[in-house]
């Protein structure tokens, strides 16, 4: 056929030819944040390779084709779905950084991070976590996704340490790096035992040992 130059719809992975022209002009029937929020939590209790499309939809109270109209494939849902967690239940994440004192970043990461854990309101474990645990081939670009933003939280956190080292703040022998790589460890364990069904006063207990072996200067 004789291509005119006409622009051709976008249809998304997985999604039919016919499902994508019925989408088209369909006033949406769905709050979009809404939709969003519960998505984030059915990846979150399951992770990207363990949510299924079906899983998505029943939570989200809409269509395979008007998911897919909202927010693209499953991966764009979930990337979405990770900003807005990171955007709301990690924003004590940048505000750890501007306190005072080494320890007290510390400290306002960990509290951070065990209020999350004891929120009875909340799935158990870690969003980031859970998502880098999935081997199959499907969750690989997310698992790397993934993985980059830690990094760039993880690099931010090293610069903050570096310049509590230069103020005289934490020990001459103290790695900066070490550290990050152990508060991540500490934080990253706190979430999976969270999921593993400790109690509030176990992980709590966790956060004030750490405390207690914080190197002093």
């Amino acid at each position: 056929m004789l291509d005119l130059g006409v622009p051709r719809p976008y249809i998304p992975s997985g999604m039919s030819a016919e499902a994508a022209i019925a989408v088209r002009g369909r006033p949406r029937e769905f709050c979009v944040d809404e939709a969003l929020s519960a998505a984030l939590r059915v990846f979150w209790r399951k992770g990207f390779e363990g949510a299924s499309l079906t899983d998505l939809t029943e939570a989200m109270g809409v269509t395979r084709p008007s998911l897919y109209a909202a927010f693209g494939n499953k991966e764009a849902l979930f990337r979405k779905a990770l900003d807005l967690y990171e955007r709301e239940k990690l924003a004590y994440v940048g505000a750890a950084l501007e306190a005072p004192t080494a320890r007290a970043v510390a400290e306002r990461l960990l509290r951070g991070s065990l209020q999350i854990q004891c929120n009875p309101s909340e799935p158990k474990g870690c969003l980031g976590v859970i998502s880098t645990v999935a081997c199959g081939g499907e969750a690989e670009s997310i698992k790397a996704h993934v993985v980059a933003r830690r990094a760039s939280s993880d690099a931010a956190l090293l610069k903050r340490f570096e310049q509590a080292k230069q103020d005289g703040d934490l020990p001459d022998h103290i790695d900066p790096l070490g550290l990050v790589r152990y508060l991540g460890a500490v934080m990253q364990g706190m979430a999976v035992q969270a999921g593993s069904g400790a109690s509030d006063d176990e992980l709590e207990r966790l956060v004030d040992t750490t405390l207690a072996l914080w190197p002093g200067r």
